[in-house]
């Protein structure tokens, strides 16, 4: 065993990615329907750094994949985050808010009972939520206590923070996986169900088309573009229209007449309200092939488009084109005027038959062309991330605390991926190459802060420190619990949505890497970045009030 060890020990690149293999082969093993998934890369890791101090990896290896996830979930969730936070946001942020402001209480509550000193108690928190930069902002405020007490004594009570941290760290990730395994059985949470039924409220379930006759006098005489003006959110797409016997593609300008013969393309519900505005829904379905009119699905890979709405295309006057469906991922919805189109798009483009060649130059439809990587973009945008991460706020305490490397890079990759693109410039990355990206930052972090944590966790553990992980996991149970609990059963919050608020108020990248492997949906990451920015201040703060407050 021991030549074993002192090879990984010389070689860091063999280590990590021994780390990784076992992590992966591990995670993959179920047992009563349980499994870690990718998480278990982190409990490897500590295993191998409990075996010997040599075997902990550089922190530039959990620093690069950290600020890789959470750069690429950013960009990703950066197009909805300011929409989700208008309808969700607001209430998801309180909630967290009012969860940490009583888990610093309860934090409070085994200080006076116990009589551990403010240092212990604070890198307990600190740990129990899994948030080192509130760990680093508590450390300089201990400093700054300790100003005029001799370096020695100063390096213990600073000691003490760090050592309780790693005390407290790994049942933080692992208590919120089991919380999120167990309370999914104990309220029979079916996420698969769950998912469905808010695609059916978002009116992203199946798509349908249906044909209608317009006998609805409100709307013959009218205009296309008029008559949409005038409906804030239709949820479908015109496709084809039959005017007499001419069949042709829905353009702005074309002017409804009665009995005409229209093609509608969106969900069940929203076809309903096709038949309210245009009248009769017809039994058989326009055949586009005589008139000469074709369908395809067309890949986005040209720059020059990606990153711009639906509307600023000009579809229907430069090609007579209109897109009818986009697929995204995994998923496929029907596309407003104002959808802002992305590398790897997959459209569903309606146009005549000569004009397919121009519309399928336009989009690009090149496979290679979305698998390549604007590593300009990505390596700007991440340099943003790293300054905005390092710039220090002020606090009314005097105090100052930084984002680091976790924060900045999500919060400017938000803003990136809200602007989607600036001049020639286009911030997003491709949806295969945004999952890959995460996915190797998500593993890089998990090995690196998994091999750090593990030697401090097993000495300190060997000397005695089994109280100070009770108290960890007492805060860690806490937040869980109430978390999951009142969010589930009192607002009534779905547990897709729970598991990314409190990955978010632990501030952990492997519980939302677990919660996304159950769900198979983006909602943990956009709700996880909804709360996240202020779930870091509030702990930073809170961590550094606790030292101050406790202080004796």
């Amino acid at each position: 065993m021991q030549p074993f060890i002192n090879l990984l020990a010389e070689n860091q690149l063999l280590l990590l990615f021994t780390v990784i293999g076992i992590g992966y082969l591990l995670g993959n093993i179920r047992i009563l329907g349980f499994s870690l998934g990718i998480t278990a890369v982190l409990f490897v890791g500590m295993f191998f750094g409990a075996l010997d101090q040599r075997l902990a990896l550089p922190d530039y290896i959990y620093v690069l994949g950290l600020v890789l996830f959470v750069y690429a979930i950013g960009l990703h969730a950066g197009p909805n985050f300011f929409a989700s936070f208008n309808k969700h946001g607001l209430r998801s942020n309180i909630f967290a808010l009012v969860v940490i402001i009583l888990s610093a209480g309860v934090a409070v509550l085994i200080s006076y009972i116990t009589h551990m000193s403010a240092p212990i108690i604070s890198g307990i928190y600190c740990g129990a939520l899994t948030n080192a930069p509130a760990l680093a902002a508590s450390i300089e405020t201990v400093k700054s206590l300790t100003s005029t007490m001799p370096a020695a004594a100063r390096d213990t009570l600073v000691n003490n923070f760090v050592v309780t941290f790693g005390l407290a760290y790994p049942f933080g990730v692992l208590g919120l996986i089991l919380a999120f395994y167990t309370f999914i059985k104990i309220f029979n949470v079916d996420l698969a169900k769950e998912e469905s039924e808010r695609l059916v409220e978002a009116g992203s379930n199946e798509i349908l088309s249906a044909t209608f006759r317009i006998i609805n006098p409100a709307v013959i005489g009218k205009t296309v573009e008029d008559l949409l003006r005038t409906i804030e959110k239709t949820g479908f797409v015109l496709s084809r229209i039959k005017k007499g016997s001419t069949i042709q593609v829905v353009v702005p300008h074309i002017v409804l007449s009665q009995n005409d013969e229209i093609v509608v393309v969106g969900t069940e519900t929203s076809l309903e309200r096709a038949k309210i505005l245009f009248g009769e829904k017809l039994q058989h379905h326009l055949d586009p092939e005589n008139d000469g009119i074709e369908y395809r699905r067309i890949f986005v890979s040209n720059h020059t488009v990606a990153g711009k709405r639906i509307y600023q295309l000009h579809l229907e006057k430069e090609f007579g084109a209109t897109i009818t469906r986009l697929r995204r991922g995994d998923v496929d919805f029907v596309p407003s005027p104002d959808t802002i189109l992305e590398l790897g798009d997959r459209v569903r483009v309606v146009t005549r038959k000569e004009n397919l060649g121009r519309v399928t130059s336009y989009f690009g439809d090149s496979i290679k062309g979305i698998s390549e990587t604007d590593f300009l973009s990505l390596s700007f945008g991440i340099v943003l991330g790293v300054f905005v991460g390092m710039f220090p706020i002020p606090l009314p305490n005097g105090t100052t605390f930084k984002l680091g490397f976790a924060g900045g890079p999500l919060v400017v990759a938000i803003l990136l991926g809200r602007l989607q693109r600036t001049g020639s410039i286009v911030w997003t990355l491709p949806f295969g190459a945004n999952m890959v990206l995460r996915q190797i930052g998500l593993i890089f972090f998990l090995a690196g802060i998994g091999t750090k944590a593990g030697f401090g966790f097993g000495s300190t553990f060997q000397a005695g420190g089994v109280g100070y992980i009770v108290s960890g996991g007492i805060i860690t149970s806490f937040v869980a619990i109430v978390t999951i609990v009142i969010g589930y059963k009192f607002l009534k919050m779905p547990m897709t949505a729970l598991m990314g608020i409190l990955s978010a108020i632990s501030t952990q990248p492997a519980a939302l890497a677990y919660a996304n492997q159950q769900t198979q949906n983006e909602q943990p990451n956009l709700y996880y970045t909804s709360v996240y920015p202020a779930a870091t201040v509030a702990k930073i703060v809170l961590a550094q009030i606790l030292v101050t407050a406790l202080w004796r």
